[in-house]
């Protein structure tokens, strides 16, 4: 397949566009497209008719818009509905959102939907004759069109592409015929780089599997598999191996926790402190560079009940529950909605972060996980977790076997990653390419 560049180019008119091939044209979309921003909300109202609804999550989270799809159920007008059913060649985007970065993200409808209509926060592009509505699409996924409305976005908490600078917007648009080889050519294309996609994707699940496995063998099982087992007395946990203790955590270390309210927030200076929540805790890595700042006095209300060390434990209690992390920072933070374990000297802190980071404690966490939407553990609950105990030099071993294996894994993870991270690359640079003539799509296909 040759994806030779066209023999001859013209300057399109656009800084931001350059070159395109002399015999494509440079048109705002409302030369070639109708633009609808819809006006149907979710609400349902009795003197207007049943549709399904197709809303912002279903555009955001999908390339196309079937009709297999779980749609919300909501009403509309007669005239909404003729206005807005999705028809085959349709793209839907969206136009408001709290970041530039999600503003015209794009899915296409490539069926006649009846009864399915465009949502709020949405429109609706519609290919006129002589426009092809996949080319369009592609049109939306490429870098120059991201920018393009990333720029012509306004607003301030929230942002929002108003009809007339989606409208306006200058795109390039070869021959009808060109439009559909493009499309389909890269439909087949970005299919392939998917497929590969999903691939690494499949691999960075089962490799976080092992992780999981890895860590909760190790920590109810122990390193010898030849070492002699007992029945823990726990249906849940099984045997263990026979010279272990189980042990409530409160035996192991202190239990606290650190503020459940709300201080006032203030800029960062040298006098103030980090405020560490759930957010700011991930991939066993604790974020201070993003965490909001607190006043010394506040900082000093809350250690009173829980100052944060080195060596010791933190983990979310409140929500996203576990994800344990041991504190090698001597940088001074208040933490809100997490629990702080201080180990106790005669047990290892990495050690036992492993075990509050295994299917032991998950297990635990949710019988003992209460609240609704916000569901909790309460400090009551991680002071009795049950522990399956080694002696000190065992911990040690189980610690050092856990830190190796996870970096073997962690590090097979950030390759996996790096190549879907290039995968991606490579789409967008090949989409970028052939919707704006930089590679001859026609010759190609």
């Amino acid at each position: 397949m040759s994806l030779a560049r066209h023999t001859e180019y013209k300057d399109s008119g656009v800084e931001w566009l350059g070159d395109v091939p002399a015999h494509w044209r440079v048109l705002r979309l409302k030369h070639a497209c109708i633009v609808f921003p819809s006006n149907i909300d979710k609400h349902s109202r009795d003197d207007e008719l049943m549709v399904r609804l197709c809303n912002y999550t279903d555009v955001y989270y999908n390339e196309r818009i079937t009709g297999d799809m779980q749609f919300m159920e909501a009403t509309a007008s007669v005239e909404q509905i003729a206005k807005f059913t999705l028809r085959a060649g349709d793209t839907i985007i969206t136009k408001d959102s709290e970041t530039a970065d999600d503003i015209a993200i794009s899915a296409y409808v490539p069926d006649d939907l009846p009864g399915v209509v465009c949502g709020y926060h949405l429109s609706m592009v519609r290919p006129q004759s002589g426009t092809a509505g996949g080319f369009v699409k592609r049109l939306f996924d490429s870098a120059y069109a991201k920018a393009r409305f990333a720029i012509a976005a306004n607003g301030l908490t929230r942002v929002g592409l108003g009809q007339y600078a989606l409208e306006n917007v200058e795109l390039p648009f070869p021959p009808h015929d060109e439009q559909t080889a493009i499309a389909a050519f890269l439909d087949s294309e970005t299919a392939k780089i998917d497929a590969l996609i999903a691939e690494q994707e499949k691999l960075i699940a089962l490799l976080a599997e092992k992780r999981q496995a890895t860590i909760s063998h190790a920590v109810t099982r122990g390193l010898n598999p030849d070492a002699p087992m007992k029945d823990s007395g726990v249906a849940w946990l099984g045997e263990v191996p026979a010279h272990w203790v189980l042990l409530s955590l409160k035996r192991i270390c202190d239990v606290r926790d650190g503020t459940h309210d709300t201080p006032e927030f203030v800029e960062p200076s040298f006098n103030t402190y980090p405020l560490v929540t759930t957010k700011d805790i991930s991939d066993g890595l604790i974020s201070l560079d993003d965490a909001k700042h607190i006043s010394t006095v506040d900082y000093g209300e809350i250690a009173k009940r829980s100052i944060v060390q080195r060596g010791d434990i933190i983990m979310p209690m409140i929500g996203s529950i576990g994800g344990a992390v041991l504190v090698n920072t001597d940088s001074e933070f208040a933490i809100k909605n997490i629990a702080l374990f201080k180990v106790n000297n005669a047990f290892v802190g990495g050690w036992l972060q492993h075990v509050l980071n295994s299917k032991v404690a998950h297990l635990q966490f949710d019988l003992q996980r209460s609240g609704g939407v916000q569901s909790f553990v309460g400090l009551g609950a991680l002071r009795n977790l049950l522990i399956p105990t080694p002696e000190l030099t065992e911990q040690q071993l189980i610690m050092a076997f856990v830190d190796e294996e996870i970096g073997k894994l962690d590090q097979l993870v950030s390759e996996c990653l790096r190549t879907a991270a290039l995968l991606n690359e490579r789409r967008s640079a090949l989409i970028a390419a052939a919707v704006t003539g930089q590679i001859g799509v026609r010759t190609a296909a």
